[in-house]
């Protein structure tokens, strides 16, 4: 026996010898007694047993992470000829600082106004302006421009309309109670008029008093189409055209209104730029936050930094609007402010639930079989089930209004499931036993289940095409069909809209008299420990409900189907969890670094509701990798720049290092798919197609990040796009949208002086476009630290892969990474990862050592147990002693040319032979001849 099996026995003996002793019968136990000890015994053993193996398990995990992160990655090779004449290189460059012109620069005076002193001391000094001092020449013209709309035909067809509304019935009120006080919070239920006509109220009250001059009202909006769409309907019911009185302005596009006398509707994102240059807000008399129920990050950052501004601008109205159910803790927020609700106008709509649901359709829930561990796993949810239903079945049972198969049925666990069975035989109920002359609009969470109600019906005799319209409603299928939607059914068809939540409020669709709503809805939430995201059903909000049910009371009474029973929506949350408490908060921390709102956790403890400190240390320790902060939370010169792009944090470095790499036009491609969307759509018909055609146009690139490039590229360069769009599945008004965020990055890098012409595809902005090896490489800068390393590969099966801090993941399966045999390399950078069924990678780009080895942190040489370089202590990399003290020397000269190119903007010409362009193009060498032969990792495991 060797000295392994050894110890092992001697341990093994030890423990049954020192178990022996705990668990030996005391003397003088009796009867039930000794019974009583064994059971205790028993119970203790299976313990001590139980956490004994979890000891175990756990030592062996950690040893197999330990040994992974001691294995290396790859290899650093450089032949002898490229490490003499880089050694000669840097010989030459001692150090690059000296030689950069030091003297100060128009942007390092605009960058340490926002790193000195504090927003409070920008009020102070702000606390004694005139904000929007009297003009009355403006006064009388805004005044007869007024009045003679009254004979205006078109002005006075759209105020019978106007007046109509509930709130007009409240004009005076509203009106009193804003001239009264500071802040005022409105509530309003769909369709009340609040969001389209409180503002008009203020002006026309200013205008009318001979004081338009002193009235500039700013109306935000969580998301983009609301603001213009809104803005389209104002200007409208003015009867003038945007630009006079109204206008807006959002990311993109803006066409702003007359300066006074005016309203403007903004997203809320664009009301933050403007208080950067403007905290005190001196040019606004009345602020109007609407839709702030939706909790979404912006307007509760923005709702707590108002708090400040109003103490030093006592002149300045705020205006919060909001939906019902939850204007009253806003009203606490700001010190109970006066709150005033407008009723709204709907027609009544009945509502059923899961018990009226299955006494109408007889519908029978299959018992799912399970497996016995899997029911003692989830035992104690089974019970908590149990519990939580029979008290009200008991009630139903003496009520005796519903027949004993409905009890019996709701007495199933599988009943609190979403069915799509149960949804088609509802809906196959309705058409042929209710009598209804409208639409039918279906929730459901995901395009799983709308791809599978809406495949079966077309199949099915039961809705032939002669009498129904089918019609599928997802943020990601073709608009031009989605379009057909807010058409009217011809006579004698019924249309059906099968849709995920975006039917709730983003899209109203006037002819639904009858709403099914499943119960669920998928919402993003953030695990702050591990920093993954995930999306999984979860039960709806009362807000959501209501939302859903009033869809089908818009222009006569409806009926609304719940898909869950009494007892479970009298359980079911007011409104959904906050988003902030859901969200990553890298781009909120920066946007409180630019406003000089101090430490993030002390100003993020003032919100309505604070996010966990965990997930703000996590977004701080992201920002100071990515190099946005320093070790003491300040803001960098990289920072401010980042902070300066309407873009996520590491979209922005991204784009930033594009354009110091002369490499421009395919990184704003992939910066902006992954800020918005990628703009490929999701087939109905033919997934299997619609996956050879991406695989097809990623050119055998190995990466989603590249395709993402090549649609784009595609897209602008094609004689007909709407041909190569229709080829490819991409949906052309994404791709179009997409294509203008690239130019409004690109005029916005020229303004910051990083690039020399404000076109994204210039050849001065893209001599090294075509280097996808250092576009690449420039793509792993802005996603570090995401990355995940290949750990296995199984013929016909998924590859698996493992991320530095040892979680297990998959490609999803919309990547083309999903089914690769043979890759070039182990190493994969993503930029979002989720958890739904299993974590998933949504897309990724496979890099060499050497772009990570460049852009990664915690740089080591190890020369102990190897030789080679070590990044961030979980990456490692073979090279020879000589090759590590290159790269290394290299390493540090790169952070000098970027640290000085970010503090002093200036457009780097690699026509050029400067000493700054020697250096960068060795490392652009190294980068693009860097090659490893593909490794087949058919038989690779590593997880």
């Amino acid at each position: 026996m060797n000295s392994k099996n050894s110890s092992f026995s001697q341990e093994r003996h030890n423990y049954q010898e020192n178990s022996s002793e705990r668990f030996r019968r005391p003397k003088g136990l009796k009867g039930r007694e000794i019974g009583l000890w064994y059971a205790a015994r028993s119970r203790a053993r299976r313990s001590e047993n139980s956490n004994r193996k979890q000891n175990i398990k756990e030592e062996r995990h950690r040893n197999k992470n330990h040994y992974l992160e001691k294995k290396p990655l790859g290899s650093i090779l450089l032949s002898d000829g490229k490490k003499k004449y880089i050694s000669r290189l840097l010989n030459e460059t001692s150090s690059l600082i000296n030689g950069f012109d030091q003297s100060d620069s128009a942007f390092k005076a605009s960058f340490f106004k926002h790193v000195n002193g504090s927003i409070i001391e920008r009020l102070e000094l702000c606390s004694d302006v005139s904000i929007c001092f009297k003009n009355e020449q403006l006064d009388k013209l805004y005044f007869e421009e007024l009045e003679s709309k009254e004979s205006n035909s078109v002005y006075k067809k759209m105020l019978k309309s106007r007046i109509k509304l509930p709130s007009m019935n409240m004009k005076d009120q509203i009106l009193s109670m804003i001239n009264d006080n500071q802040v005022t919070v409105i509530s309003g239920e769909t369709g009340c008029g609040k969001t389209t006509q409180v503002a008009q109220f203020i002006l026309d009250y200013f205008i009318q008093n001979l004081k338009g001059s002193e009235c500039k009202i700013v109306c935000t909006q969580p998301r983009r189409i609301s603001a213009i769409s809104i803005a389209e309907r104002v200007a409208e019911e003015r009867a003038e055209v945007l630009g006079n009185s109204v206008g807006f302005q959002i990311r993109l596009e803006q066409t702003k209104p007359r300066e006074r006398g005016s309203i403007l509707f903004c997203t809320t994102g664009v009301l933050l730029k403007i208080m950067e240059t403007d905290p005190a807000l001196s040019e606004i008399s009345h602020l109007i936050i609407d839709e702030i129920h939706e909790r979404d990050v912006i307007s509760d950052f923005l709702i707590t930094v108002l708090k400040d501004v109003i103490h030093f601008r006592s002149d300045l109205k705020v205006i919060l609007m909001s939906a019902t159910l939850n204007a009253d803790a806003f009203s606490r927020y700001y010190n109970n402010a006066p709150h005033i609700h407008i009723p709204g106008f709907t027609y009544p709509v009945t509502e059923y639930f899961l018990e009226d649901v299955i006494q109408k359709t007889r519908f029978s829930f299959s018992t799912k079989k399970i497996p016995i561990w899997v029911q003692k796993k989830h035992r104690k949810n089974i019970d908590t089930w149990y519990n939580y239903i029979k008290p009200y079945l008991r009630q139903l049972a003496a009520e005796k209004k519903y027949d004993r198969f409905v009890l019996e049925e709701l007495q199933k666990p599988e009943s609190e499931d979403l069915n799509v069975d149960l949804i088609y035989e509802l809906l196959k109920y309705i058409c042929t036993q209710e009598r209804n002359d409208g639409a039918i609009l279906v929730f459901v969470t995901g395009f799983s289940e709308i791809q599978t109600l809406t495949k079966r019906m077309e199949k099915s005799i039961d809705f032939p095409r002669s009498k129904f319209l089918i019609f599928p409603l997802h943020s990601q299928l073709p608009t031009v069909d989605q379009k057909r939607i807010f058409n009217p059914a011809p006579d004698g068809m019924t249309k059906i809209i099968i849709a995920t939540n975006i039917a709730e409020t983003s899209i109203t669709i006037d002819d639904v008299t009858v709403v099914i709503n499943c119960g669920y809805i998928k919402l993003c939430n953030l695990d702050p420990e591990t920093g993954i995201e995930t999306l999984k059903p979860e039960w709806v909000s009362c807000a959501n409900a209501a939302q859903r049910k009033g869809r089908a009371g818009r222009v006569k009474p409806g009926i609304c189907y719940h898909l869950f029973n009494r007892v479970r929506f009298d359980s079911l949350q007011r409104y959904q969890k906050p988003e902030v408490l859901r969200k990553r908060l890298e781009n909120v921390i920066l946007q409180l670094k630019m406003l000089r709102l101090g430490k993030a956790e002390i100003f993020l403890a003032k919100l309505m509701d604070p996010p966990e400190t965990t997930s703000i240390k996590n977004s701080l320790s992201l920002l100071e990798r990515l190099g946005a902060l320093d070790e003491d939370e300040i803001l960098t010169p990289l920072g401010f720049h980042m902070a300066s792009l309407p873009i996520g944090v590491q979209c922005a470095k991204m784009i930033i290092m594009g354009a110091l790499f002369n490499c421009l036009d395919p990184v704003l491609s992939v910066a902006a798919a992954l800020d918005f969307k990628d703009g490929f759509l999701i087939s109905t018909d033919d997934q299997k197609a619609a996956d050879k055609a991406r695989l097809e146009l990623s050119d055998r690139s190995n990466s989603d990040h590249l395709l993402m490039h090549f649609a784009i590229k595609g897209f602008e360069q094609a004689s007909n796009p709407h041909t190569f769009c229709y080829k490819y599945f991409l949906s052309a008004p994404t791709l179009k949208l997409l294509s203008n965020m690239r130019k409004q990055f690109a005029q916005m890098l020229f303004d910051m002086k990083f690039i020399a012409d404000s076109s994204p595809r210039s050849a001065r902005n893209n001599l090294n476009s075509n280097n996808l090896s250092l576009v690449k490489a420039v793509i792993c800068s802005g996603l570090y630290p995401n990355v995940a390393i290949i750990c296995t590969n199984k013929a016909g099966k998924p590859i698996k892969l493992r991320s530095v801090t040892h979680e297990i993941m998959e490609f999803h399966p919309k990547s083309i990474l999903h089914r690769l045999e043979c890759v070039s390399s182990p190493l994969v950078m993503y930029h979002h990862r989720l958890r739904s069924s299993k974590l998933f990678i949504h897309e990724g780009t496979i890099v060499y050592p050497l772009p990570l080895v460049f852009f990664g942190d915690n740089f080591e040489i190890m020369n102990t147990d190897f030789t080679g370089v070590s990044i961030n202590g979980t990456m490692r990399f073979l090279s020879s002693e000589s090759t590590a003290s290159i790269v290394s020397k290299l390493r540090y000269r790169l952070s000098e040319i970027l640290e000085y190119k970010v503090s002093n903007p200036g457009y780097i010409d690699w026509t050029k032979d400067t000493t700054e362009l020697k250096i960068l193009r060795a490392i652009m060498e190294m980068i693009t001849s860097e090659d490893m032969e593909n490794m087949d990792l058919s038989d690779y495991d590593d997880c």
